[in-house]
């Protein structure tokens, strides 16, 4: 019998869960995940309860009476959650309950009072645990990575490829503990800043070497400093005419937000120049519950990008409560971890899976639509990454169905800018393939729809053609019988794109000529020339 709970779903099909909690120093997170095909899952509850058991000096050797009580009396409410799903729930504790001297009065608390079994985890496996979340929300596995998890009481230094865990360290320096250190007192005094700057400094030094020697391509942030100096630094982007940040009204969610060292170090500024926790809870962004902590933490960012010489950091929504998840999933099923590889189309897949009543359509239309951008590459100029989000729109136009088939081009944009399901894209990418997506069939894009008005002048080029290249695409597959063969844009005059289609197995394309043409005209306005789709007489070589 597997050690993961079977729920039945509302279809009445049986489905797995999994529940897991970080008691951390500053926090309590706990995110319950329905298990998919492939070793996947799929988040559909998270809750966050700042308990502040790191809090009440002394280095973190004592965990507070009341700190104790917020603990367990949350980790009891985390049960039944868990419970209510039919979940298997696994808890695991870091640096504050690690190193407390009166860790035990917690841990027999929360299984006596609260029914819970908590993990005391050391800090390389809580650096692994969290390299594994990260990996679960951006798609960094096939590119060597460093990542960067600053908590309440520790920061862990990953650097990772692949399955390799390179490096993991976890080291002493967390947004409580430095704070406790030395950013108590206010006002904030400038001497009080710089000693905590030059303890962060030697702290980190003792890896600079490593990490510069192993080398990394891409550098993740992940946790709550980071996520902090995130959302004050997109703040602080610049708005357009409109009163939007690069075309984005509300931003749905931080993963993939690139942050340089440049706003890392003008978000120190801004937090250092504020002398009390009461004034920086009035700058925009900040959860005014991190307040008093967010400062020393933010410290530690700045002073880690410069010693590792980090540029850009992405920032992962992922961190070491979905690690967990993964590797509860691992035991338990022996699941590997070959999906990171690609968690990107593997979930655009399985949200198709889910909603779209004719997926084989759907995987014929990307393969056209494929085939049409590379062949017109030199014309548009696009590359890898748009080739991507084409290929997620074409796989993702027709989900609005689920909803309903009236109008559902405006469905499936509803559908896609909603979902949980997409995982390892940033918002500003799920945006634009809802926007392809939406407009893979009726109107053409236009400035008075207001999510199309939001973009930027590239960006609204960008979805108009592949939303031009997706129409006609769908045309070729009118009939959804996979009709044609092959597909070649062949050279051609400046003011005219010529693409060549070969019949599968002689089969008619009266059709689907006709109905790519029909569908060719949004193309043509974003290529700034005529598009000519006729049938070859043989099979070009591609």
């Amino acid at each position: 019998m597997s050690d993961v709970a079977q729920a039945r779903g509302p279809e009445g099909h049986d489905h797995e869960h999994l529940a897991a909690v970080d008691i951390g120093t500053n926090s309590l997170h706990l995110v319950i995940a329905r298990i998919a095909d492939g070793g996947r899952f799929e988040l559909i509850e998270r809750e966050k309860e700042m308990v502040r058991l790191g809090a009440g000096g002394g280095d973190m050797k004592e965990l507070a009476p009341d700190a104790i009580d917020r603990a367990v009396e949350a980790l009891g409410r985390y049960r039944q959650l868990a419970e209510s799903r039919g979940a298997t729930l696994r808890a695991v504790a870091t640096s504050a309950v690690r190193e407390a001297e009166n860790r035990d009065v917690l841990l027999e608390r929360a299984l006596e009072e609260a029914g819970v079994i908590v993990e005391v985890i050391s800090g390389p496996e809580e650096a692994r645990l969290i390299h594994l979340g990260v990996l679960q929300a951006l798609p960094i596995f096939d590119r060597r990575h460093l990542v960067i998890d600053i908590g309440g009481g520790s920061t862990e230094v990953v650097v990772g490829e692949g399955d390799d865990l390179l490096l993991g360290r976890s080291l002493k320096l967390g947004a409580i503990r430095l704070t406790e250190a030395y950013l108590r007192d206010e006002p904030l005094e400038a001497r009080a800043l710089e000693r905590c700057r030059r303890h962060v400094r030697a702290s980190l030094s003792v890896l600079g070497h490593e990490v510069r020697r192993l080398g990394f391509s891409v550098a993740a942030g992940s946790s709550g400093t980071v996520e902090s100096v995130a959302a004050v630094a997109f703040e602080r982007r610049p708005r357009d005419r409109k009163g939007k940040k690069g075309g984005v009204e509300e931003l749905r969610t931080l993963n993939g937000i690139v942050l340089t060292a440049a706003e890392v170090a003008e978000v120190v500024e801004l937090l250092a120049a504020a002398p009390t926790a009461e004034d920086r809870r009035a700058i925009r962004g900040l959860d005014p519950r991190r307040a008093d902590i967010v400062l020393a933490g933010a410290v530690v960012l700045e002073e880690a990008m410069s010693l590792f010489g980090i540029g850009e950091l992405v920032v992962s929504d992922g961190a070491l409560r979905e690690g967990v998840l993964l590797d509860t999933l691992e035991r338990s099923r022996g699941a590997t971890r070959h999906h990171l590889r690609d968690v990107r189309r593997r979930s655009v897949l399985h949200l198709a899976e889910l909603c779209d009543p004719d997926p084989e359509h759907s995987s014929q239309v990307a393969h056209l639509a494929l085939a049409l951008f590379d062949g017109t590459a030199a014309r548009h100029g696009l590359g890898d990454e748009e080739r991507e989000l084409l290929e997620a729109a074409a796989l993702l136009a027709n989900v609005g169905l689920f909803v309903s088939h009236d109008s559902h081009h405006k469905h499936s944009y509803y559908v896609i800018r909603n979902t949980e399901h997409l995982a390892g894209f940033t918002d500003r990418e799920i945006e634009t393939i809802a926007l392809i997506a939406r407009y893979h069939r009726k109107s053409h894009p236009r400035r008075s729809h207001p999510e199309f008005k939001g973009l930027d002048a590239a960006r609204r080029s960008q979805v108009s053609l592949l939303a031009g290249l997706l129409r006609v695409a769908i045309g070729l597959d009118r009939t959804h019988e996979g009709r044609i063969g092959a597909l070649h844009v062949v050279p051609s005059a400046s003011d005219r794109v010529e693409v060549e289609v070969v019949a599968s197995d002689g089969a008619d394309l009266t059709l689907e000529l006709h109905s790519a043409h029909d569908r060719s005209s949004l193309l043509a306005e974003s290529l700034g020339c005529e598009v000519v789709i006729d049938q070859a007489a043989a099979a070009p070589s591609l």
